[in-house]
């Protein structure tokens, strides 16, 4: 497939889960806050420690040749707005930055995806689970931020990904199936996708999830990639698959609308605005592309 990077050889940032006790204040850092990070013109901000704000929170990222990351939540919640008379500086919001790196052609754009990405998902799970799941006090952020502790019952508790299927569907015609979920914004189409639940493999989510939305049993699954997606907190694993029937019964709850197009009237749908696709430098528009130009 054929994303704008690749997601299957090693991480480009060294984790350095070795390195996670040490002192932080020396770290260069990411900003990030809400889903969003600190970038300017499509290129993620690096502040040195010097420039670094004040923050709530401090997670390491890793080590960058000679320089150790971090990323940061800053206190002030004017840090990085449109108006904070910091330059072209602003914190903007990764789904707006995964299009513009998928956009860039220098070797430093999957390095930037990489730790935004994940800067997102560290800072996410943070404001999302301040408590202990068990007896719900309140729990620290240690070992540079990947672990919270309950000093109650001493129990840590780790960062969760929640894995998600997003499948590409064509018909015995090479049509592909787009569909638009109930909570979507009007005419947004894509894949069909959802959460694996426990139990199951990766292939039985994807055949039960296909089922229950649309109605459809795949004649063959095959896997394609992954992407992390941490909105708020997935990996998307993605999937090929094919129908022998394509007669579609929606469920009418989660999807509200399907359609199979061929790839001849794709562009004349989109031109019109009756269809909006999966934004560049996600997973299901890479996979959309791939079937439109083969």
């Amino acid at each position: 497939m054929s994303l704008p990077w690749s997601l299957t050889g090693p991480l480009i940032v060294d984790r350095a889960a070795e390195r996670r006790d040490l002192d932080m204040t020396h770290a260069d850092a990411v900003v990030v806050r809400d889903g969003a990070v600190l970038a300017a013109d499509g290129r993620l901000v690096e502040l040195p420690a010097s420039e670094r704000p004040t923050s709530t929170l401090t997670a390491y990222l890793g080590r960058d040749g000679d320089r150790d990351l971090v990323a940061v939540v800053p206190l002030d919640p004017a840090y990085g707005a449109a108006d904070d008379g910091i330059g072209t500086e602003r914190l903007t919001g990764l789904r707006d930055l995964l299009r513009a790196f998928s956009e860039r052609s220098d070797s430093g754009a999957a390095r930037d995806r990489e730790l935004a990405s994940t800067a997102v998902a560290i800072a996410t799970w943070h404001a999302n689970h301040p408590r202990c799941s068990l007896c719900g006090a309140e729990t620290t952020p240690v070992h540079g931020g990947w672990v919270r502790r309950c000093e109650v019952d001493q129990r840590e508790h780790y960062p969760r990904t929640d894995p998600a299927v997003i499948v590409a569907i064509t018909d015995p015609d090479d049509r592909l199936l787009i569909a638009h979920a109930s909570y979507w914004s009007a005419h947004r189409y894509s894949h069909l996708a959802g959460y694996v639940e426990p139990g199951e493999s990766l292939e039985q989510a994807a055949r039960r999830e296909v089922g229950e939305e649309a109605g459809l049993a795949l004649a063959s699954l095959a896997y394609v990639a992954s992407q992390p997606w941490p909105f708020p907190a997935s990996v998307m694993v993605g999937f090929r698959a094919t129908v022998e029937d394509p007669t579609l019964r929606l469920d009418n709850d989660e999807i509200t609308d399907a359609m199979w197009v061929a790839r001849e009237e794709l562009p004349g749908l989109v031109a019109d605005g009756g269809v909006i696709l999966p934004p560049a430098g996600s997973i299901a528009r890479s996979m959309l592309d791939d079937w439109l130009a083969p």
